[in-house]
């Protein structure tokens, strides 16, 4: 087993060792968050394994970094009325979340407002042309939002496409049998009864509608700045990526097909653990056995969190014989009311660090994708309050592996809560399932970052992906569902039957003519 693994290990390095000199990479990351943290990594990774990166980036997104860049970054900043128009689009979108009234037609409003920046992003000739000049090996791009694939269109240069979520939210070309495959935000699991496959094929048509509202948002870009005759159509665009790299593992995911271009890089964010510094550690070693929980709903929802849910998580926690270890904005806390006394709130923590920590019980988490597999990579469990985009269909893959519970945002109380954080804690199921799932995703013959490095050297060796790709990508959509064979055999089968009718019609009229002369 050693002596597989080993060559495994080689045949993924070998071509790195090969390359004379490391490539020149654009990775673009025009969107902030957690989005924005995945493409450091990404390009911290392959900086270190000697290429020469230089990332693209939206101004003053990157300061939820605390660590230090060795790669290049070029900033961009929309004008400030598109800024400010997108981010009070984003805070409607935000607020329906909270007030669970959000829609489709809300995530299109912002998506609408990228659209918009994305056409200022390519008003900027003295950017585009810089960025020419450099003739970059190889563009890396990440797909919430769509300008970083007309970025790499604009400049000529392959690129791979990085999804930060799970496979669910962007049609790439993988096969997708909706038999047992979830269709994005269905909240089904593989295992679906007959109404659940009725509800996963309805729901396929629903989804191809709303992606195809999602690209419109873009083409007044498109028609702006690429000439008519050559304008690419985004459907396209997203088939022409070299590699689909997605933060994701099937520790988590349902098991589904996959194309030769597709690889897994789910726990890539999980970086070295460290100990915890001091102030942390004083405070779980007061809890001693009963241990600490977690609480993390990501960098939004710590932002617009409204003070009625952090009463009820404060009355919550107070409830348990384990201390609490919040990231919590503090300018947030209400002023009123005082901090449970076994809570630390912080505005910002080693969450990696506490995740590793032996003493930890708990996570309560958003459902972000990154917050996920950094649980799974520590095996614990989980309680995810979902609020949008992915998280709800995360949090079904949680509870359908069995790895926590969850609660709805609208049903966010006290004692429900507390109740739920209990469940998790004592049922060992739960952390039976975690650790399971952190065996998993830790026996890979090869590191997240490995199979990163190793695809990237190989197709910049191979000089492409062509042959990872099928030849479905360049079949016209009447050719790949095969509706040109089935009219043929129908028209074979009716025309068939049709002479059949008319051979059998003369027969009878030959028998009924031989009958009429023997009675004569």
């Amino acid at each position: 087993m050693a002596r597989q693994r080993a060559l495994i290990f080689l045949c993924f390095l070998l071509p790195g060792f090969l390359l004379s000199e490391g490539a020149k990479i654009l990775a673009v990351s025009l969107v902030g968050g957690s989005h924005y943290l995945l493409m450091d990594r990404i390009s911290q990774i392959l900086q270190d394994h000697g290429h020469d990166v230089t990332m693209l980036q939206q101004d003053a997104i990157s300061v939820l970094s605390v660590e230090e860049k060795t790669y290049q970054l070029i900033n961009w900043d929309p004008p400030e009325d598109s800024k400010q128009e997108f981010e009070k689009t984003f805070g409607f979108l935000i607020e329906d979340t909270l007030h669970d009234r959000i829609t489709f037609e809300s995530y299109l409003k912002v998506m609408k407002q990228l659209g918009i920046q994305c056409t200022h992003f390519l008003r900027r000739k003295d950017i585009l042309e810089s960025l020419k000049n450099e003739n970059f090996d190889l563009v890396i791009v990440e797909t919430l939002n769509y300008c970083s694939f007309l970025v790499a269109e604009k400049l000529g240069k392959p690129f791979v496409s990085v999804l930060p979520s799970s496979f669910g939210p962007v049609d790439f070309g993988l096969p997708r049998p909706v038999s047992y495959v979830p269709v994005f935000n269905s909240l089904l699991t593989d295992r679906m009864d007959f109404w659940g496959r009725v509800k996963n094929f309805l729901m396929s048509f629903d989804f191809s509608v709303k992606e195809w509202q999602l690209y419109s948002q873009y083409e007044e870009a498109i028609r702006e700045h690429f000439p008519e005759g050559s304008r690419p159509v985004l459907s396209h665009l997203l088939l022409k990526a070299e590699l689909w790299f997605i933060n994701s593992d099937f520790a988590f995911e349902f098991s589904q097909p996959l194309l030769p271009n597709t690889v897994c890089i789910g726990g890539i964010m999980a970086t070295s653990i460290k100990p915890v510094p001091q102030d942390f550690e004083n405070f779980i070693t007061k809890y001693g056995d009963s241990g600490f929980v977690l609480v993390s709903l990501g960098s939004i929802m710590s932002i617009y969190q409204t003070q009625e849910i952090i009463r009820e998580m404060n009355s919550a926690f107070a409830r348990l014989p384990q201390g609490v270890i919040w990231k919590c904005e503090t300018s947030h806390w209400p002023k009123d009311m005082k901090l449970a006394a076994n809570v630390k709130i912080m505005d910002w923590l080693p969450q990696n660090d506490l995740l590793a920590h032996p003493r930890i019980r708990l996570f309560v988490t958003h459902g972000g994708q990154n917050s996920i597999m950094e649980a799974i990579q520590h095996g614990v469990p989980m309680l995810g309050i979902p609020c949008f985009a992915d998280q709800p269909d995360n949090i079904v893959r949680v509870e359908a592996k069995n790895l926590g519970v969850s609660i709805q945002l609208k049903d966010l109380k006290a004692e429900t809560l507390a109740l739920k954080m209990k469940q998790v804690m004592e049922d060992k199921r739960f952390r039976s399932a975690a650790v399971a799932a952190s065996i998993i995703r830790r026996s890979h013959p090869l590191s997240p970052a490995q199979r990163l490095v190793g695809w990237i050297d190989h197709i910049l060796m191979t000089g492409g992906s062509a042959h990872l790709k099928p030849y479905a990508f360049q079949q016209p959509w009447h050719e790949q569902y095969l509706l040109d064979v089935f009219a043929f055999l129908l028209l074979v089968t009716l025309g068939s039957m049709w002479l059949c009718g008319k051979l059998l019609g003369m027969v009878a009229r030959w028998l009924c003519g031989a009958r009429k002369l023997k009675q004569v």
